[in-house]
């Protein structure tokens, strides 16, 4: 760390990107102080990515491994599109959180540590005790250890620091880190608006205490990271609330939905901003009720979404498979998280491609987009509200806590009026066009909106002809499903092969799909710059699957996928080659193209860290 660490007076040391955590017991701040350092550092014109850290339970036991609260920034000057390795820096309010974050491996030898040093004399003596053994681990550790007195320095302004600590501690990085004063002000005040002026002054006053604080204490770290240049207008979002844009932004005017982690949060800012466009969000007494409150809002001829995690997608099932028989749009916002059951309701799986592509009974095939960064949070969410019209199905937009919690800047959207539905036709119905006349090619049809004079028609989940007559004609069920697959045959024909980074043949292809891409794309580039010859695509459409991948795989020595979810060890023991499970895209991509597909998956609750990544690709092509 010696040539991370600036000689006393000297100005701030440049340096290009690092890694910063602030951990602590729930209900203390330190994700509120993240994000907003994180806010403020992506105004500044720094690339940012957040992770929060969150734990299982509601309420986790104080001073407790479990309990871990906090958030992960990495910020630098080029653009960042994951969490990254090992921290560079931590802020812990104690040390006992702390224990997780290292089965994580979330630091290393030379992270500097920052830690609130009350505990060394608290009245209970087994404090006392686990914090001087935790010290000594740290230092043992090769952690740059300093003990300070946060909470002594917030006790000057504050009977309560633990209300107030979170807003030292962003003072405290913005000095060591050179942040812009006002700008972290203007947040602060903006966090607080509705609050009295002497709350707002406060933590005012404990952001200017937390710079002198690094002044005077931590003289030593000071650093200064360069803005990006040519950036333009830019946002700033997590993926809900891009993802709630989105929504706002395609003209979708309904939303149905039953609170649920990781996903809530997207009608939250909905609640505060659907209203301004005229939209409605309809908060249903459970999961089952919001999708058929969608179904029937969009049978009525609104534009409807529902938004969802895994469990809530369970319950949704048998509507889901509705919409799929009545051909009723509907857009489906899918945040995944860990599973089977309440599994890790706050922590990012991909768990859920299989549920999404086959949990229905019967032929119900779907459209399903993976999201793979913040930005096409916003935008799938536009493109699936007009592939779910066009094509009279449900379409899953699927992202995970990843991309849900995680802060990153984009390009400002310049919002386009193709965007928005096209109003609803309430002429005459032609008396010669039945309400399901698929077409024998493309397998569409037009969709009668009820109110339509002679547009009347039945809506039932049997099947049915063309006219929408429940029929049991041996015959007309085969049509009928025939032509509901035509229109995914139809879709497919518009997908592009994906783009390959690095070279189109050669050792190693991976393959990845969602929030995995930016840690790949890190990894691959850092591996090809040391000569090898390895290569990756990222699958946005996981559903239908675009053509020519079977050829593109051909080309590699070895094809593998990344995910994040569960999948056998390599064939040991009992995991005998024939019986082995592989990550979810990789038995859907055997299924597709019969080519020998392995993965590398986990599912440790965390986003897949580019390091590990790299790791694999020097094991995978020394083997």
């Amino acid at each position: 760390m010696q040539d991370d660490v600036n000689a006393l007076g000297q100005g701030p040391k440049r340096i290009s990107e690092h890694i910063i955590e602030i951990v602590s017991d729930s209900g203390e701040g330190a994700q509120k102080a993240g994000q907003t350092f994180g806010s403020l550092s992506a105004k500044m014109g720094n690339g940012v990515w957040t992770v929060e850290i969150i734990p299982a339970e509601i309420r986790p036991p104080a001073r407790s491994k479990a309990g871990a609260s906090g958030i992960r920034i990495r910020f630098g000057d080029h653009a960042i599109t994951n969490m990254g390795d090992e921290a560079n820096l931590v802020v812990a309010f104690n040390e006992q959180v702390l224990y997780g974050r290292m089965d994580q491996h979330a630091y290393k030898k030379g992270t500097i540590l920052l830690i609130e040093n009350k505990w060394a004399k608290d009245p209970v003596p087994e404090i006392r005790a686990q914090y001087a053994a935790a010290i000594q681990a740290f230092h043992e550790m090769g952690l740059v250890v300093h003990e300070l007195a946060f909470e002594d320095a917030c006790l000057e302004l504050t009977p309560n620091p633990k209300l107030g600590k979170n807003m030292f501690v962003l003072g405290l990085l913005s000095q060591i880190y050179q942040r812009d004063v006002q700008l972290a002000k203007n947040d602060i005040s903006y966090t607080f608006r509705k609050k009295p002026q002497k709350v707002v002054d406060l933590n005012h006053a404990l952001y200017d205490r937390g710079i002198a604080f690094a002044k005077q204490t931590l003289p030593q770290y000071c650093w200064e990271i360069p803005s990006r240049v040519n950036l333009g207008s830019t946002i700033v979002s997590n993926g809900n609330e891009a993802a709630a844009m989105g929504i706002m932004a395609a003209g979708i005017e309904l939303v149905a939905m039953y609170p649920i982690t990781p996903a809530t949060s997207v009608s939250h800012f909905l609640a505060e901003h659907f209203y301004k466009v005229g939209g409605y969000l309809h908060q249903a007494e459970d999961e089952i009720a919001a999708v058929g409150f969608a179904i029937g809002a969009s049978y009525g001829g609104l534009t409807a979404a529902t938004i969802t995690s895994g469990p809530g997608l369970a319950l949704k099932t048998e509507m889901l498979g509705l919409a799929s028989m009545a051909e009723i749009p509907l857009v489906v916002v899918l945040v995944q998280r860990g599973g089977p059951s309440t599994g890790l309701p706050t922590k990012v799986e991909q768990s859920d491609l299989l549920a999404v592509l086959y949990g229905q009974p019967g032929e119900s095939p779907k459209i399903a987009i993976a999201s793979s960064t913040i930005e096409e949070c916003f935008h799938d969410v536009i493109l699936a509200r007009k592939l779910a019209e066009e094509y009279r199905t449900p379409v899953f937009v699927m992202s995970d806590t990843n991309l849900a919690t995680g802060v990153s800047q984009y390009p400002r959207p310049q919002v386009n009026e193709g965007w928005l539905a096209a109003p609803i036709d309430q002429s005459d119905w032609p008396e010669d066009v039945r309400p399901y006349e698929w077409d024998p090619t493309t397998g569409l049809s037009v969709r009668p909106i009820p109110g339509q004079r002679e547009g009347m028609y039945t809506l039932t989940g049997l099947a049915h002809t063309e006219d929408a007559r429940v029929a049991y004609d041996p015959e007309v069920n085969q049509r009928s499903s025939e032509r509901r697959s035509l229109k995914y045959a139809t879709f497919q024909r518009t997908l592009k092969t994906p783009d390959i980074l690095g070279d189109p043949e050669g050792d190693l292809l991976i393959v990845g799909w969602g929030s995995t891409r930016g840690s790949i794309e890190e990894a691959v580039l850092k591996a090809r710059s040391e000569g090898r010859k390895v290569s990756s695509t990222h699958i946005r459409v996981v559903s239908p699957l675009p053509s020519g991948l079977k050829e593109m795989f051909a080309r590699f020595k070895q094809v593998m996928t990344i995910e994040i979810n569960y999948s056998d060890p390599e064939p040991v023991g009992n995991f005998t080659l024939d019986n082995r499970r592989r990550g979810q895209l990789a038995m859907i991509l055997r299924d597709r193209t019969l080519v020998d597909i392995d993965s590398w998956t986990n599912v440790h609750g965390q986003p897949m860290p580019p390091g590990a990544i790299y790791q694999e690709i020097l094991r995978r092509l020394a083997h």
